[in-house]
């Protein structure tokens, strides 16, 4: 007997197919399994994470408007992770998969978008963001324990304020939305909000057009614990500073919590009130560097495992090793291979990591230098650093000279009289015309064309 559930399913599916082109079909429909449908609620099994985030981002209205019409207007939607060898009880994607309708409807205007109401809080904060999944390491362990304390007791907190600073991308925004999940789950009753310097400027600005600078401030002085990421972009704006000062004294005096982020120690803030930088250390100043070899494995590790992937230790290693800028970047790394595997139905393996690393990777290549160019013309004319350096006129020593003062003024930044002064204290006229002298062979003596391509080629070995 034919499942009623498959049957409407296939009706959607029609209806999508119709709507899309085939291949994008076969790609992001063809997968998605049917794990159950009880009390208006359907529920999707998808191969993994990065599948469920494209198909809500690029597909949810569609998928969801035609859902509604098939199966009711009190359809909801809920996601499941399956994989090749899990059965369909795996665990959600989501934690609230009420609002997964939100997520695949038009997009709506939320509280943070807006100055907030005092009796209809958003905490703004990232579920996704939490301890479980912010692997502690050498670069991290005194911020992340700091903020496990602050969390679990923020009223009885002695790092207050507690300021995270580190480049980007290492991790501080996940940390402070960890701290304020775990506070909302041990004390759901705290006010808590996570919010941008940027989106705090914003929130100011429009109070002082409409005239509601105290309501603004009002609000916030209702916060348990205020979260502020970015707190350098504050610099120079002087009225936005004197509002957050007194809002943070208001906060600080009364126990309230503050939690503030920032892409260097307050030292560091050029623009910024002395009153607020003498504020930002009262508590505990807490660095996120750049994670080290061992830290990034298991961060891959971790998220490989979290988006039920199959990654051989090979790649793992060869991702580790190549990026070492940001957490943020092995993600985007990872992120990249789910894409290319999903969409070309092919294996992770080394190949397409190492194709993927190849436009992901930074590779900065080592400057040229004065000395190094010394001694590769050295090597290649076989004289002595001593006989370029010196007032001998002999042709061996002067051609060397000449070649090392052209390769300098092409490849380093040095002005013409700093380039004399290192090779043998000449001047600025001397390499001119040493340059204009290597320039003319070049044109017109095809074996020193070629003598020069190869010092060219030995000097641009340092680089690789």
């Amino acid at each position: 007997m034919e499942n009623p559930t498959h049957t409407l399913w296939e009706t959607c599916l029609r209806t999508i197919r119709n709507n899309i082109a085939e291949d994008k079909f076969k790609t992001w429909f063809a997968p998605i399994q049917i794990v159950s449908y009880q009390e208006n609620v359907l529920r999707f099994g998808l191969p993994n994470e990065f599948f469920h985030e494209y198909l809500v981002q690029h597909y949810g209205n569609l998928l969801y408007t035609v859902i509604k019409k098939v199966f009711g207007e009190d359809i909801r939607l809920e996601y499941c992770l399956i994989s090749a060898n899990t059965d369909k009880n795996n665990k959600p994607v989501a934690k609230h998969p009420e609002k997964e309708k939100v997520a695949t409807e038009s997009k709506k205007v939320t509280p943070a978008e807006e100055t907030p109401r005092i009796d209809d809080l958003n905490s703004q904060l990232n579920y996704n963001y939490n301890f479980d999944n912010f692997i502690e390491g050498e670069s991290n362990k005194l911020p992340r324990s700091v903020g496990q304390a602050i969390a679990e007791h923020p009223k009885q907190s002695t790092f207050n304020p507690l300021f995270i600073y580190g480049p980007s991308g290492v991790g501080k925004t996940h940390l402070v939305n960890a701290i304020g999940t775990k506070i909302k789950e041990l004390h759901p009753t705290k006010r808590v909000l996570y919010v941008t310097s940027h989106l705090f400027q914003v929130q100011y600005t429009d109070s002082v057009r409409k005239n509601t600078v105290n309501d603004f401030i009002n609000f916030y002085q209702t916060i348990d614990v205020l979260i502020i990421d970015d707190v350098q972009e504050f610099a120079t704006l002087s009225k936005t500073q004197n509002t957050f000062f007194h809002i943070f004294n208001h906060l600080h005096q009364n126990g309230k919590q503050l939690i503030l982020t920032s892409d260097r120690a307050p030292a560091a803030l050029q623009g910024m009130e002395e009153r607020l930088l003498t504020r930002f250390k009262w508590g505990l100043l807490a660095e996120l560097e750049k994670p080290n070899k061992e830290l990034r494995y298991d961060i891959l590790r971790s998220k490989i495992r979290r988006e039920g992937l199959k990654i051989p230790k090979e790649v793992i290693d060869l991702i580790s090793e190549n990026i070492n800028d940001s957490v943020r970047e092995l993600e985007g790394v990872v992120n990249s291979l789910m894409a290319h595997s999903v969409v070309l139905n092919r294996e992770i393996d080394i190949q397409l990591a190492e194709k993927i690393l190849k436009f992901s990777v930074k590779t900065e290549k080592e400057p040229i230098t004065i000395d190094h160019i010394l001694k590769v013309v050295c090597n290649y004319f076989d004289v002595e650093m001593d006989d370029i350096l010196s007032a001998s006129r002999k042709q061996p020593f002067v051609q060397a000279r000449q070649v090392a003062m052209y390769l300098a003024s092409k490849y380093t930044n040095l002005s013409s009289g700093r380039i004399g002064i290192l090779i043998g204290n000449r001047n600025h006229a001397t390499v001119l015309h040493s340059c204009k002298t290597v320039e003319d062979s070049i044109h017109v003596d095809k074996s020193f064309k070629a003598k020069m391509e190869e010092i060219t080629k030995l000097l641009k070995k340092r680089q690789k």
